[in-house]
């Protein structure tokens, strides 16, 4: 650091009433004297310094054996999707919850969703809206922190239930058969990270066009031209998505049928209720670093430009779980997510917050409340999944709750995961319920105006 530096920060750290202060010889000594050389200290050293799991080395034997897979009411599914090396689980969590109806309509013993056809539109459309947003931003600074945040990630993988209803409502779906996976939807990394480049590129020189004096007409033409090159790679990577097909198919009962000429949107408006809108299905947030029965929008956080926003209801815990009970209890199943990472046993497919007793094995205290750990940004919603069941006890209270994975049939217990109450508590984040589930004080407060919150927002 040089002395102009130097007093700077010097300056800042006085105003501020903090003084910075070096690690003296006299602390050193103390936080070395705080360490415990008994025997019981030598044997955690010797097992974690041979060991390289700490995860292993923390599971609570204590807890193994005490949580079941049974639940008393559980929503009526078949089947484990399997998204591989891909972050679409919002995609096949919302796909997941529409694939019972598909069977019960067809009499089906199984079926699946292309998630490939409509990844393609996603990141088609995705590459769109950022280009839209270079052009809305080119008399901002490359340095202004919305233009920083739209190139630090043009496009990627991940995404919301209101993405999977713009991408469906625009482009339809259609049956696995129609369009399967290929090696780039199944492992994107390589082909997102290729986009993004030629993304950033664009961008880019959108951003030179209009500092050069480039009239809007001129913009648009040239984003035109980017996207073709958008289209060709996509298509070369997961092929060229169908805009009619023929779907044959065997019922229960041995009978061969078919959908003959059919459109993608055809499919999706015979296959999806009627009332499948942001209108009736609402999206809760458990965030308590926010106020409650209040309504939140995520600027920006789209996929298609004329699609809607991330909008959601924060509610506390108690609320939520009174939604998605009823839901169950009605054999609907929900778009859900969480920290999914936090004291997980992928062995038994068990989550419970005292999983893992790292305070035992390394003597320390890591005590956290879910606000800390969502404002520290130690915790934040991380995957998706369906959620399907609910175990309570003889006063009907929730005990433990059950995931539809996408992870495949050989992860978790048989493909799904079994989380306790408390663990819903701590590491839940939101679900899509239909609105009558709700009661009249969540209801009421759909109402509230949305409060408007960054692309950069902690939270997502």
């Amino acid at each position: 650091m040089n002395i102009k530096n130097f007093i700077t920060a010097s300056f800042i750290f006085t105003c501020s009433g903090i003084f910075a202060q070096n690690i003296t010889e006299q602390d050193l000594q103390e936080i070395r004297g705080s360490l415990a050389r008994d025997a019981a200290t030598k044997a955690i050293q010797n097992i974690l310094t041979n060991d390289k799991d700490l995860k292993a080395n923390a599971l609570n034997w204590d807890l193994q054996g005490k949580i079941d897979h049974y639940f008393k009411y559980r929503v009526n599914v078949k089947g484990i999707t399997n998204q591989y090396s891909s972050g679409r689980c919002w995609m096949f969590t919302s796909m997941n919850v529409l694939r019972p109806l598909v069977m019960e309509k067809y009499n089906l013993e199984q079926f699946d969703f292309s998630h490939n056809y409509l990844y393609f539109w996603d990141i088609f459309e995705k590459s769109n809206l950022f280009l839209e947003n270079i052009i809305a931003t080119t008399g901002k600074p490359m340095d202004d922190r919305t233009v920083t945040e739209y190139f630090k990630s043009p496009v990627g993988d991940g995404g919301v239930w209101n993405l999977y209803y713009n991408a469906a409502q625009k482009y339809g779906v259609v049956p696995q058969d129609v369009m399967p996976e290929t090696a780039h939807s199944n492992n994107t990394s390589q082909m997102v990270s290729l986009i993004n480049e030629k993304l950033r590129q664009g961008g880019y020189s959108l951003r030179e066009m209009a500092q050069n004096g480039k009239k809007n007409k001129d913009l648009r033409n040239e984003k035109k031209e980017i996207l073709k090159d958008v289209y060709r790679m996509l298509s070369l990577c997961l092929g060229e998505p169908p805009t009619e097909f023929t779907w044959r198919y065997k019922d229960k009962a041995g009978n061969i049928k078919e959908l003959a000429g059919y459109t993608p949107l055809r499919f999706y408006r015979e296959i999806t209720p009627a009332d499948y809108s942001p209108d009736n299905y609402i999206m809760l947030m458990n965030d308590p670093t926010r106020e409650y029965y209040q309504t939140y929008e995520i600027q920006n956080y789209r996929n298609t430009h004329e699609g809607i926003n991330w909008i959601y209801l924060n509610l506390p815990n108690e609320d939520i779980k009174a939604a998605a009970l009823k839901s169950i209890k009605n054999n609907e199943a929900m778009y859900a997510s969480c920290d999914v990472g936090k004291q997980f046993n992928r062995t038994s497919g068990i989550l419970d917050p005292g999983m893992y007793d790292y305070e035992s094995l390394l003597g320390i205290k890591l005590n956290m409340d879910k606000k800390a750990r969502i404002l520290t940004r130690q915790s934040g919603s991380s995957h998706a999944m369906t959620l399907i069941g609910c175990d309570t006890d003889e006063k009907d209270r929730p005990v433990k709750w059950e995931f539809e994975n996408s992870w495949g049939a050989a992860s978790g217990h048989n493909g799904y995961l079994t989380f306790t109450d408390r663990w819903f508590d701590e590491y839940m984040f939101r679900l899509v319920v239909h609105k009558k589930y709700l009661d009249e004080k969540a209801i009421q407060a759909l109402k509230t105006q949305p409060v408007q919150l960054p692309v950069w927002d902690y939270m997502y």
